[in-house]
């Protein structure tokens, strides 16, 4: 494939589903800009609204008017359904915990199955209560109401549970402290900021510090940057190219979401940033990207919170690589939309790759075969990107369970994929 042009992902997700609980609990209305249009985002607005919420219509290349309910959302009448989207189910309990009133949660097959109770234990700790929260799954009735302070050290670094806490923080108006292993994801402190509530950073802690009367957000105008995570798969599709050079344009380039370019450069394919600038509060930039040869590298666990979306698509780039690369302590991969880590190391093997998931870790031995086999996406829109990526390399035949999961994230990953290069050999099973 010989790759050219330009091209704009969808918008950020972790931003966009963040944009809209804040302004959704903001005075007034807000305007957004780029929001990604796809099937999670799309939950958080229906569950938005169904808080009392007024959300107009998310298409992709329309601005969104939020009227936010100013802290105090509205009763719901019905479960709140969250589709598949951890992010809405996480972040959703905590802007749930701080109100006065009870509501029930679930989502698909999918999110029933991922792990809740690293959320829900803090906002216990913080004074909600959960009915049915035993086996730390979905679905569960929250009991919202008066919080305490918290000073909570997690043991994990996840930034879903990090912006559930400050959430609840802000809706409860009391203070919390949280503390990571390692930084994970960092959205929500930047829009917390950028939005003047009282947040900072103190001794590698993040404080959120509500003034004297409810620390109601105001209402904000927001342009959302494209999304580095689906970039990611471009920048791959470029990187494994015969020729050629591919701008990716108005990418979020923010420090605690790049983990996949310092991966990239240690293989030996840096991405160039150019045309930097800042979007409420995050630095933005285009990458250009170029085919490069690669070698196997160790990705480390402080690296991999930075990367974690990453993995799938750096695994792909690293069975084209010269030699082993290993992912170590990546084993949050099985609690994903799918089980990513083995089925990641299955799909390869599929291929004709020699991988193999050993406790936490991830091993991919580079060939330069071509890829040949069917691959077993699991509906996960990452795992479908990823190897539709590999079915690129000239000489491919690979054959992908289906597609249609790439609209949680990125409906028009084909159309673009296509679009840039001669003839994306992906194909889906009818």
């Amino acid at each position: 494939m010989i790759v050219s042009g330009e091209v704009r992902p969808p918008g950020d997700k972790s931003i966009s589903h963040r944009a809209l609980l804040l302004a959704a609990l903001a005075a007034g209305t807000s305007e957004l800009t780029g929001l990604l249009a796809g099937a999670d985002v799309q939950s958080s607005a229906r569950v938005l609204r169904q808080l009392g919420a007024r959300i107009s219509t998310v298409r992709p290349g329309v601005r969104v008017r939020v009227t936010g309910r100013g802290l105090k959302l509205r009763r719901p009448t019905a479960t709140l359904h969250c589709g598949n989207s951890g992010t809405t189910a996480r972040l959703g309990l905590g802007a749930l915990a701080g109100q006065r009133f009870a509501a029930r949660v679930t989502g698909d097959a999918s999110l029933r199955s991922r792990p809740m109770r690293r959320v829900t234990e803090p906002l216990e700790r913080m004074g909600a209560r959960f009915e049915d929260a035993e086996r730390g799954t979905l679905p569960l009735v929250i009991r919202g109401g008066a919080l305490r302070p918290l000073d909570y050290a997690s043991p994990v670094a996840s930034a879903q549970l990090k912006s559930a806490v400050l959430l609840a923080g802000l809706v409860g108006g009391v203070p919390v402290t949280i503390r990571e292993p390692y930084r994970s994801r960092d959205h929500t402190e930047r829009l917390f900021a950028h939005l003047g509530l009282g947040i900072h950073e103190r001794d590698g802690a993040i404080e959120f510090v509500p003034s004297d009367r409810a620390a109601v957000p105001p209402s904000f105008a927001l342009v959302v940057p494209a999304d580095i995570s689906s970039a990611a798969f471009l920048v791959a599709a470029a990187v494994m190219a015969e020729g050629g050079e591919l701008v990716v344009v108005h990418v979020g380039v923010n420090p605690t979401r790049t983990g996949f370019l310092a991966v990239l450069a240690r293989m030996g394919a840096p991405v160039d940033r150019v045309n930097l600038h800042d979007e409420g509060g995050e630095p933005v930039a285009d990458l250009i990207a170029r085919p490069a040869t690669l070698r196997g590298t160790v990705v480390t666990p402080a690296e991999v919170p930075l990367l974690i979306d990453e993995v799938p698509i750096l695994a792909v780039l690293a069975s084209r690589a010269l030699g082993e690369t290993v992912f170590q302590e990546v084993g949050e991969l099985r609690v994903k939309e799918s089980n990513r880590l083995e089925l990641v190391a299955a799909n390869l093997r599929a291929v004709g790759v020699k991988a193999e998931a050993r406790g936490n870790d991830l091993f991919v031995q580079g060939t330069d075969r071509p890829p040949q086999g069917r691959v077993e996406t699991a509906r996960d829109h990452r795992l479908a990107m990823a190897f539709a990526v590999l079915a690129t390399i000239p000489g491919a035949a690979v054959k992908l369970s289906e597609r249609a999961s790439v609209g949680i994230s990125y409906p028009a990953f084909f159309r673009d994929l296509q679009r840039i290069g001669r003839g994306g050999r992906a194909r889906h099973r009818d």
